[in-house]
């Protein structure tokens, strides 16, 4: 259970979710109503002030951002946060940096035990391009990448750093349809092929519902509904939520779900 307050504003309030191993779950709600707060406890980059958040058994509330990196738990941003003037591959070389051992005297003499590590996270790198479709583009400079190529840059970095969980926010923000249909096929092969966890925010519905087993809604900070994607599409909670009450009753008298683009 997850508490965070800014001043006299709750932005996240008695938030519990229990997210199961090798599975997608996602986080939705309407703006503001405190996703990427969570996302921000979970990463240590702000300290809850109340309740606990616990990762494969063990307390992480209060660690910070590269302590939390290190225990397994990776993330993207919904504004990428590439290193924009480096390349494609130095990017994916900056997310193995907790993983390499050479100290300061290997980095001095340029050692053999030094040089082989730069071998390998090189190879590592590039196995990682090639597992999100960026082959060949290793040398290419982050800014000058298209937009959907810049996204799954950003995943492959944060792949470096051989996650166990991976957030991702927002990953199909600013995309065309074909392009978010594209990611959507990504995230699952993201969890089937390295059988990681998948937590995800995301406000285009057709890949939520298409791609999650569970959802958790959130409506200012508080935990609204949970539950497959068919519960929450039917809940009237949820649907008010997006739409309102004059909303929620127009769709319960056509749809009765909520529609694809009502969070976009």
């Amino acid at each position: 259970m997850v508490v965070k307050r800014f001043g006299g504003l709750t932005a996240v309030k008695d938030l519990d979710l229990e997210i199961e191993d090798q599975s997608i779950y996602s986080v939705i709600g309407p703006n503001g109503a405190g996703k990427t707060t969570f996302f921000n406890c979970v990463t240590g980059f702000y300290k809850p002030d109340g309740g606990d958040i616990l990762f494969q058994g063990k307390s992480i509330a209060g660690k910070g951002p590269d302590q939390i990196t290190k225990l397994g738990i990776a993330r993207t941003y919904q504004n990428i946060r590439l290193f924009s003037n480096m390349t494609a591959l130095e990017n994916v070389l900056v997310g193995q940096h907790i993983h390499l051992s050479s100290g300061l005297l290997g980095s001095i003499f340029h050692t053999k035990a030094m040089r082989a590590e730069e071998a390998d996270a090189v190879a590592e790198a590039k196995r990682l391009l090639q597992f999100v479709s960026l082959t060949g583009k290793g040398d290419f400079v982050a800014k000058n990448l298209p937009y959907g190529d810049q996204r799954r840059l950003e995943i492959a970095r944060a792949l470096a750093t051989k996650p166990k969980l991976l957030l991702l926010d927002e990953p199909t923000a600013g995309m065309n349809p074909r392009e978010a249909e594209d990611m959507k096929g990504f995230i699952r092969r993201l969890r089937d092929e390295l059988q990681i966890t998948i937590l995800l925010i995301e406000h285009h519905m057709r890949v939520v519902m298409g791609i999650s087993e569970r959802i958790a809604v959130l409506d200012y900070g508080e935990k609204i509904a949970e539950g497959n994607p068919a519960e929450i599409q039917s809940n009237p909670r949820v649907i008010e939520a997006y739409l309102g009450r004059g909303g929620a009753a127009e769709d319960h008298r056509t749809a009765g779900s909520i529609p694809a683009t009502a969070a976009s």
